[in-house]
């Protein structure tokens, strides 16, 4: 049996990582700016996740939902301590296209609606709902396919006040990234993010506030829509929830009621996810890493700006994007190849730094002077 080729590969086998870095089977190391899909949220292989996880596994690794587990409600509550959301609600899941899926469906089920407003470039899943408000048509199944989305473009109030205007009583919910990851850090201004509060509330639609990739502390704040000063009815996470053991999650504003079998999972909210989960936090809140994630990040962008080769740097805290010339297309490949670091993409140009929360100074400076040799490297010069 051969795997299922959907994935175009680097030739690089990952041996072991520590930190913010990796190394190859050959021993090469790699400077991690990328975390694995902004996965990698307090550092590869950190003692204190290590150990918290081993001690699980050493206890009980698995049993369902159909019993109580506490380690689920000690989450729920660091949770919403470090989100700054304690009256919000807990359902547990594997992913975040899990987490988006839920959400839009627990929004139906509150308001009884089926239309979905989403934006265009946006990305929120591959499973059925979640890839129907996903602006990718290649990805986008004939079945997956249905009237109960409206596209609109992002960041546009005008049109989005519009479709409130003329649909209003039939839109269940509204989803949208604070910052859109793999639409090219895009982000969401604080006006329009505020003006989809102001209309849900009106309309009686479901805020939800898509952070798989933007939030949990990425950008300095808990939800990258946090910076626009609103609250969301649900909030969706992932990827940086369980620094690479599997879980996703929405937060669920108290005026939604649940019922017994509206939502339901047979691996979600298991004992290693927990632990996995709870360690996360406990790193964050430690090692004050929203704040690193804060200053880090800042001093990465402005150092950044002053490279003219470079255009449009963008983004908050750790998620940050830049758009690259016609002449550098080949920078991310030679960033790999000759200089060991990993970094993101988005069409068509985009460069995307989404490394750990933990990212040290240092490695934020070895990845400029990297950056800028790559720059100025002599025409017609390759990578290895």
């Amino acid at each position: 049996m051969k795997l299922f080729d959907v994935y175009p590969l680097y030739d690089i086998t990952i041996a072991k990582a520590k930190g913010s870095y990796v190394w190859d089977q050959a021993g090469q190391q790699y400077l991690d700016l990328y975390g694995g899909h902004a996965v990698i949220s307090i550092g590869h292989t950190h003692p204190h996740y290590v150990q918290r996880i081993t001690e699980q596994l050493n206890k009980v690794g698995f049993y369902s939902n159909s019993v109580r587990m506490p380690l689920q409600e000690e989450l729920a509550e660091k949770l919403g301590k470090v989100s700054g959301r304690p009256d919000y609600q807990l359902f547990l899941c594997n992913s975040g296209a899990e987490a988006n899926e839920n959400a839009l469906k627990l929004a139906s089920f509150h308001n009884g609606r089926k239309k979905v407003v989403a934006f265009t470039k946006s990305f929120h899943g591959r499973t059925s709902l979640a890839v129907a408000v996903t602006d990718n048509p290649a990805i986008v199944a004939p079945i997956n396919q249905t009237d109960n989305v409206i596209f609109l473009p992002f960041n546009d109030e005008v049109a989005l006040e519009a479709c409130f205007k003329t649909n209003g009583d039939e839109i269940s919910s509204v989803i949208v990234e604070g910052i859109q990851g793999v639409g090219g850090i895009r982000e969401a201004s604080a006006s329009f993010l505020q003006m989809i509060r102001k209309l849900c509330y009106k309309h009686n639609a479901v805020f939800i506030a898509d952070g798989v990739q933007c939030g949990y502390g990425r950008t300095g704040k808990f939800f990258s829509h946090d910076h626009a000063a609103v609250n969301a009815d649900i909030y969706t996470m992932a990827k940086g929830m369980g620094n690479g053991f599997p879980i996703g999650g929405i937060l669920i504003a108290p005026e939604i009621q649940p019922k017994h079998g509206m939502l339901g999972t047979t691996f979600g909210g298991n004992h290693l996810a927990c632990a996995a989960a709870l360690a996360v936090l406990e790193v964050m809140e430690q090692e004050k890493l929203m704040h690193n994630a804060n200053q880090t990040g800042y001093f990465l962008m402005e150092e950044l700006k002053k490279m003219p080769q470079l255009q449009n740097v963008r983004g908050k805290g750790l998620m940050i994007g830049f758009d690259v010339p016609d002449q550098l297309k080949d920078l991310r490949k030679r960033l790999l190849f000759s200089s060991y670091i990993f970094t993101g993409e988005a069409k068509p140009n985009v460069i995307r730094l989404l490394p750990s929360l933990a990212l040290r100074r240092k490695d934020a400076e070895a990845f400029l002077e990297a950056i800028d040799e790559e720059i100025h490297a002599p025409a017609g010069a390759s990578a290895k």
